[in-house]
């Protein structure tokens, strides 16, 4: 051996004794699932890289501060107005600064393709039970990402301090003071002092360009380390269990399909940056306490709390000398609450009414297979859109020609009854489709023969099922993955480490 490579394996060895090199070779062969649905974490992922990206570069150049300038930029319909220097700036970004509106709008789009990216993971997740042992820790990392992620926005979407901005800073304070006992405390307290203060842009911008960061960053360090810790979950198929993931090593297969993806995550998010017009601000003006603009609107992840403001009726009560405002406290407070810790503690419900919390479960369910949970998250998707869509009732309105109360009281209806028609729908039709499985799997595949029987009837011929589709059960569905019973009792399967 010459004494190049005995200097090369005495490092290497060095290396490995002070480094985990060794492992890090077995986490290069780690598995990945290769259907589509377990990228849309990634693309949260790649999403909030581009917002750590775009947002350091717009901190070169914002100013957080409420005092009163006269703007002298570019833009001449706003020249010799009063603003904040916090509006000032952000017109200086997209008119002055080279580059800056494309930055804006990118850092704007990511923001909502963020949101967007954990909403669908998560709902992908819930559908498909991944959420329960032993991950029920990563899935409540994950909606407190989501809840972060709400919070991050409503934030950094609020510091241009423009008209529409500081209508929702408006409705932030009134829901502030809505809370009993504490409210006036906490208002006084985020804007310094009577509505609107001059200190609200200033608290917010710590909180949105390092507080709520690093909160999100650490989380999505944990579901990280979560993730390589307990292993992926995988679809049903031939030769996946509890003991093993089947799909693409780490590197390079899944490496080269991550990194292909980030790539058209940033692509996209410029392109729509370049092409696709987001939050104006120029258009909206500088924020005056006395005006609201027409046909305001959120971001569409805030959207379903305007439309509960909107959908609940002008409830008050009096009490010793205290008005408690019903119409604001229970939508935009009370209700949010319910949601969240609804989806917190949905995972540990669900596992005692089934009794899988006893064991590990590391394969997914198919939605058909389990209707009650299918026809919850279906109800829930569906609140969820009925409230957004009461959110921009105003605009309906205008648009289909009908009155506002009417459209008012149809939403009010819907909220009620459409989750419960879906619901029931929804579960009907997994019921459905598992019971055509069941007869598909007993009779066969029809071949489009029909013989005549010996009593002179006729009837279609049919072969037997060979093969199915990944993630298509192997025999009828009973047991555990149903919830219906099964006459021979499985042992249970513990994952290999």
């Amino acid at each position: 051996m010459s004494r190049t490579a005995r200097r090369a394996e005495r490092l290497a060895d060095a290396a490995d004794a002070r480094l985990p090199v060794l492992e890090g070779g077995t986490l290069l062969r780690k598995a990945f699932p290769e259907h589509w649905s377990f990228f849309l974490g990634e693309i949260a992922l790649y999403s909030l890289l581009v917002l750590i990206l775009t947002g350091v570069w717009l901190t070169f150049f914002f100013q957080p501060e409420m005092r009163e300038v006269v703007y002298t930029g570019s833009y001449v319909p706003l020249q010799g107005v009063a603003m904040s220097a916090a509006f000032d700036s952000t017109l200086h970004i997209s008119f002055d600064v080279r580059g800056g509106l494309l930055m804006r709008q990118t850092h704007h789009w990511a923001a909502l393709v963020f949101v967007a990216a954990i909403g669908l993971h998560l709902l992908r997740i819930f559908f498909t039970g991944a959420f329960r042992r032993p991950r029920e820790l990563n899935w409540a990392i994950g909606v407190t990402l989501f809840m972060l992620s709400l919070a991050e926005g409503f934030a950094g979407y609020s510091l241009p301090d423009d008209l529409l901005s500081g209508t929702g800073l408006r409705i932030a304070q009134g829901i502030m003071t809505s809370i009993p006992v504490v409210g006036t405390y906490l208002a006084f307290f985020a804007f310094g002092g009577e509505y609107p203060g001059h200190d609200i842009i200033t608290r917010l911008y710590p909180l949105h360009i390092l507080l709520l960061p690093g909160a999100l960053i650490a989380l999505v360090t944990a579901h990280l380390i979560l993730v390589f810790h307990l292993k992926h979950t995988q679809w049903r198929g031939p030769g996946r269990t509890n003991r093993n993931v089947l799909g693409k090593p780490l590197y390079p297969q899944f490496t080269g399909t991550s990194a292909g993806l980030s790539l058209t995550v940033f692509g996209v998010l410029v392109l729509l940056s370049g092409l696709a017009q987001i939050n104006p601000v120029w258009t909206y003006g500088p924020y005056r306490p006395d005006q609201v603009s027409t046909g305001s609107q959120p971001d569409w992840y805030v959207g379903f709390l305007e439309g509960a403001l909107r959908l609940v009726p002008p409830w008050e009560t009096n009490v010793a000398g205290h008005t408690v405002m019903w119409n604001v406290l229970l939508p935009a407070v009370v209700l949010p609450g319910l949601l969240f810790a609804v989806l917190y503690a949905y995972p540990f419900v669900e596992q005692r009414l089934t009794g899988e919390w006893r064991h590990e479960q590391h394969l997914c369910d198919r939605p058909r297979e389990r209707p009650v949970r299918t026809g919850l998250g279906v109800a829930g998707t569906v609140f969820y859109g009925v409230l957004l869509l009461a959110g921009a009732n105003d605009i309906m309105a205008q648009v289909f020609r009908v009155s506002v109360d009417a459209l008012t009281w149809i939403l009010r209806v819907a909220l009620v009854a459409a989750p419960v028609l879906a619901f029931l729908v929804t579960r009907w039709l997994c019921r459905a489709l598992t019971a055509a499985e069941r007869e598909r799997l007993a009779e066969g595949v029809p071949t489009g023969d029909i013989r005549q029987s010996v009593t002179g009837g006729y009837e279609g011929d049919h072969e037997p099922v060979e093969s199915f589709r990944p993630g298509a059960p192997r025999k009828p569905l009973t047991g555990a993955r149903t919830g219906t019973p099964s006459r021979t009792p499985r042992a249970p399967e513990h994952p290999d480490r």
